[in-house]
């Protein structure tokens, strides 16, 4: 999870002060302290953290916590303002041109993401910006580069501009440039060459290619997991070439936060956007105020929301709900639900933005494993269409059957038509009643059974090392 370790540590350092009600200077000092190492440790630049402790300490001494009634909360709603601050406030969007095409031009060192992220970027604006863009492959360095992009390009259904590896980039990229002029596409994203480190040969290119270009977004694509490096990295290439815009990738293994905290401070320009795995969906708007809050173990509601508006099918809804009216909810239905959830991302990711989940004690070692809707599915494939249409059907003898085709056992089958039927209850409640929550409904339902999931998981585990401690005791008392 990103930020993992910062945000474990600084919610310790915060419950640390719960049940206090009035705080002292020496209080403040410690807490202090400890934000200070946790940053530090988290790999964020150390200038940025002596300013970043500098604003928080003047805040929380000031009459707002030390005369506040909840000094504690006071304090947590300090460093969430001074996080989203240093960040960058709010979400910056792309520059665009007054006149198609918009150019966007992606730089960064090797092995960053750059053309993985140029990919997500096409896909994101042909979905939010019904966009027809294309792609001038002015990687002629790195073997395989051109061949990726039109992998990628393939799969979005977007063009690909190349000349090979014998061309000069400036000249594929003024060639390829000509041709979105023709084509009337409204984008072009420029895929650039990399290098292991800056070098002269290196930025002397990327000047003449933004020369040419004109770009109206110079990206940096940094690569998150190298910490304050990539912040230094991004001074370099901003002092060279006045980048525009940041887009940090591999958030979802850099468990400390430092490129993300560092890099706006050094560079002074907004991180725009986060990728957050290697499918070409995974790439999302920046918000510093979310990821504050996602720090600081707040959760991140707002994005779920928009997560679950932008991947739910609008008509399923619809019928989904007329089903649910009439009462004729059935597995086929549930299904669907399992694959819209799925949609979303990844499960342990979803939970943790929904507030108080994040830093649950009880769901702290849960691991929701996307294996646990599979097995569902595989209980739900191996019954007739008869049976998933009417549950009723689903006598002792069926179960036996519907464990053996599955590959999991009666008890597993049993617990998940038990949940069935809760689901199926608890919407039959709502079409009685307030018909008027019925999207609310929805998106309870999905929560509903990620948090059951979470549950079942961490019952097996404590059932687990319930039976490893009997095996002990026997162990001891056989001796």
């Amino acid at each position: 999870m990103a930020f993992e370790g910062l945000s474990e540590r600084l919610n310790k350092v915060f419950s640390s002060l719960r049940g206090k009600g009035k705080l002292s200077e020496d209080d403040i000092r410690t807490v202090m302290r400890e934000v200070r190492m946790a940053l530090l440790e988290a790999d964020v630049n150390f200038d940025v953290v002596k300013s970043f402790i500098k604003q928080v300490r003047e805040r929380a001494l000031g009459a707002e916590v030390m005369e506040s009634l909840t000094p504690s909360q006071q304090v947590v709603k300090i460093v969430d303002d001074e996080l989203t601050k240093l960040m960058g406030t709010e979400a910056v969007p792309l520059n665009k041109a007054p006149h198609i095409p918009t150019i966007i031009m992606m730089v960064g060192l090797q092995g960053a993401g750059k053309t993985t992220t140029a990919g997500k970027l096409a896909k994101h604006l042909m979905e939010n910006d019904k966009a027809r863009p294309l792609f001038i492959a002015g990687d002629v360095y790195r073997p395989a580069a051109i061949e990726q992009l039109k992998t990628i390009g393939e799969q979005l259904d977007v063009p690909v501009y190349d000349e090979g590896t014998d061309q000069d980039p400036v000249e594929i990229v003024k060639s390829g440039l000509a041709q979105a002029h023709e084509k009337k596409n409204d984008y072009v994203i420029i895929d650039t060459a990399g290098r292991l480190e800056i070098d002269e040969k290196l930025m002397d290119e990327l000047k003449r290619i933004k020369e040419l270009a004109q770009p109206n977004e110079i990206l940096f694509v940094a690569d998150s997991m190298t910490g304050q490096v990539a912040a230094k990295v991004a001074a370099g290439f901003d002092e060279q070439l006045d980048i525009t815009g940041v887009v940090l990738t591999k958030l979802d293994g850099d468990t400390r936060g430092g490129a993300a905290l560092s890099i706006r401070s050094v560079t002074g320009k907004p991180i725009k956007f986060i990728g957050q795995g290697e499918k070409l969906d995974q790439l999302d708007v920046f918000h510093p105020d979310r990821m504050a809050n996602r720090i600081l173990g707040m959760g991140d509601m707002l994005t779920l929301i928009e997560k679950a508006q932008q991947d739910y099918d609008q008509k399923q809804a619809q019928d989904m709900a007329q089903k649910i009216k009439e009462n004729s909810f059935d597995f086929n239905d549930f299904i669907d639900q399992m694959d819209q959830i799925q949609k979303m991302g990844p499960l342990d990711e979803i939970m943790k933005m929904i507030p108080g989940m994040a830093n649950n004690p009880a769901l702290a070692n849960v691991n929701i494993d996307e294996k646990d809707i599979s097995h569902l599915k595989a209980i739900v494939y191996s019954m007739t269409p008869q049976e998933r249409e009417d549950p009723k059907l689903l006598n002792p003898s069926r179960r036996r059957r519907i464990a053996s085709g599955s590959g999991r056992s009666v008890q597993e089958v049993n617990r998940m038509i038990k949940q069935f039927k809760q689901s199926q209850d608890m919407m039959k409640q709502m079409s009685k009643g307030n018909m008027k929550g019925m999207d609310q409904m929805l998106g309870n339902g999905a929560q509903g059974r990620l948090g059951k999931m979470a549950m079942h998981s961490m019952i097996r585990k404590q059932k687990k090392n319930k039976k490893k401690r009997l095996k002990k005791v026997k162990r001891y008392k056989s001796k």
